[in-house]
């Protein structure tokens, strides 16, 4: 096993790459991207790519934080990945957070081609199609993976998946299940239609009602939930494309749900349907 990098300058070269993550441009022409605290960057350690190496490619440790999260440490220098000891100075300069945890991953993108996502038979895939906020990207990624979802697919409408907010907010969720990105929203629904999904689009004045499809067992098969923007929800033209337009009924005085909590509520209706006795996901005793 090899040992960390003496404490690194905040002026190397280094040090300046992983600053410049914290763009968009920068993020995409290097296919890298930030993974802030000891959670995400354990994941990133774990996961592996097409060619079986680890998703993490360089990570910078205080002193006190590579003492506190030696296994990890020790699992990133085992992976291959470069390790730097790090001043605060230098964790401030490529964190994104006000407070940073001590650990800061460089990771290579991992997003799967669709196509691959659909050659998987898919059973629950969430799609978020008008998606804007990339710490409700992140959310809802993180509940689609609680939920047992196959996977997620952000449209070419929707947020980076890789923006900083998002990475955090999935809570390490990205590193769990399959993510396709930039999918022309008529191209997912078609690609997932034909591979025997049921396209289901949430929304506030759906004309389906969530509790109706659960009573009338029309949701034990393979779905795709599809979310729209936080705002102003889907638009005309996606619920068009859509087998059925659902809302989650409110039984009381609230006037709506946000996003996560909505993406959660369908989720989880799907899977519970689909493991019930008859349900896709339902395993008969032999």
């Amino acid at each position: 096993m090899g040992h960390p990098d003496e404490l690194i300058s905040p002026r190397s070269p280094r040090v300046a790459a992983a600053r410049r993550l914290a763009r968009r441009n920068f993020r995409t022409k290097e296919r890298r991207f930030i993974a802030e605290g000891p959670q995400a960057v354990r994941e990133a350690v774990e996961h592996r790519g097409p060619t079986g190496a680890s998703t993490l490619i360089e990570l910078f440790a205080t002193v006190e934080a590579a003492e506190r999260y030696s296994g990890i440490i020790e699992a990133a220098l085992d992976a291959g990945a470069r390790v730097h000891y790090a001043s605060d100075e230098v964790l401030a300069e490529v964190s994104q957070t006000v407070t940073p945890q001590g650990l800061v991953g460089v990771c290579h993108f991992l997003d799967s081609p669709f196509e691959e996502i659909l050659g998987a038979r898919p059973k629950l895939v969430a799609v978020l199609a008008h998606v804007r906020d990339p710490g409700n990207a992140g959310t809802v990624l993180r509940c689609a993976d609680a939920a047992g979802a196959d996977a997620v697919v952000l449209t070419d409408a929707s947020v980076d998946l890789y923006n900083p907010k998002s990475v955090r907010a999935s809570v390490g969720s990205l590193f769990h299940l399959p993510v396709a990105v930039g999918v022309p929203v008529e191209q997912a629904v078609e690609g997932l239609r034909a591979a025997g999904v049921r396209i289901l689009a949430a929304d506030g004045a759906g004309a389906d009602d969530l509790d109706a499809e659960l009573d009338a067992g029309t949701m034990g098969g393979p779905s795709a939930w599809v979310f729209g923007n936080e705002a102003w929800g889907l638009p005309e033209e996606t619920r068009a494309l859509a087998d059925a337009v659902v809302r989650v009924p409110i039984h009381g005085k609230a006037e709506s749900l946000n996003l996560a909590t909505a993406a959660a509520v369908c989720l989880y209706a799907s899977a519970r349907a689909q493991r019930a006795p008859g349900g896709c996901r339902s395993v008969t005793p032999s």
